[in-house]
């Protein structure tokens, strides 16, 4: 099993909690989008990143800055979103850190897919982000199957745990021999189920962190999730859609 995650907007530096494994898969790729936001001016840049004046700044010097290869950290302690913080990897015990290791896969618009523990660097740029690059027209078309052929040579189980903006860029791509299973996290409202950003953002963090500590690889374990209120809702969820609601229908 291979659970996808978003990566977050809010990244920070620590290279000396955890040693990197290595460096990221797609890093030849990487190398050509930073070429590519190395060669845009600051106002071509904020417009791409839809940014305040400070962000912009904080980015284009990183950007001016940036070593792929040096002082990186682990990507899933570089990362400080709300999933984030309720799957606390910095407090993970070494087995459920090694469970991450060999399940958890983190898309990204600049790296594509990352390993948890792949060395990274502080970047902005959304898989959603309208850059031409190399005769694409967005990362979308500038990634295109790469991401679902790397996880369908690694697994016949995909649990999405992501974003849609992120999920597109591997569930259209995966061949049918590949299950793929959806998270939804919400409640119920007026006959329907209602979902919520932040609260998603939390299930979702606090889902992987569950999965770790549990040791989950099989598709039918995931069901058993109550964590943050939430019960599994088996009426409302089919074979690829797994529901999980605060207050059931």
């Amino acid at each position: 099993m291979r659970i996808i995650i978003a990566p977050a907007k809010k990244m920070v530096t620590d290279t000396d909690s955890f040693a990197a494994d290595g460096l990221p898969q797609f890093l030849e790729q990487t190398e050509g989008l930073k070429a590519t936001l190395q060669g845009m001016s600051p106002k071509e840049l904020q417009a791409l990143w839809k940014c305040s004046d400070s962000i912009a700044r904080l980015n284009i010097e990183r950007l001016e800055q940036m070593d792929l290869h040096r002082n990186l950290t682990p990507a899933v302690m570089a990362y400080e979103g709300i999933q984030y913080r309720y799957m606390a990897p910095g407090v993970m015990e070494t087995a459920h850190l090694n469970y991450l290791r060999a399940h958890l896969r983190i898309l990204s618009g600049f790296y594509g897919l990352l390993r948890p523990f792949d060395g990274v660097t502080p970047y902005r740029l959304e898989m959603q982000a309208r850059l031409p690059v190399n005769g694409c027209r967005n990362l979308y078309q500038f990634w295109g199957d790469r991401l679902a052929r790397q996880l369908a040579s690694e697994t016949s189980l995909v649990l999405n745990l992501a974003s849609k903006e992120y999920s597109k860029s591997v569930e259209p791509h995966l061949p049918e021999s590949v299950q793929f299973i959806t998270c939804t996290f919400g409640e119920w409202k007026d006959g329907k189920v209602i979902e919520k950003g932040t609260q998603c953002k939390m299930a979702r963090g606090q889902m992987v962190r569950w999965l770790a500590e549990h040791n989950i690889t099989d598709a039918a374990d995931i069901q058993v999730f109550d964590q943050l209120d939430y019960q599994f809702q088996p009426s409302l969820s089919t074979g690829g859609h797994k529901v999980f609601l605060k207050t059931a229908p």
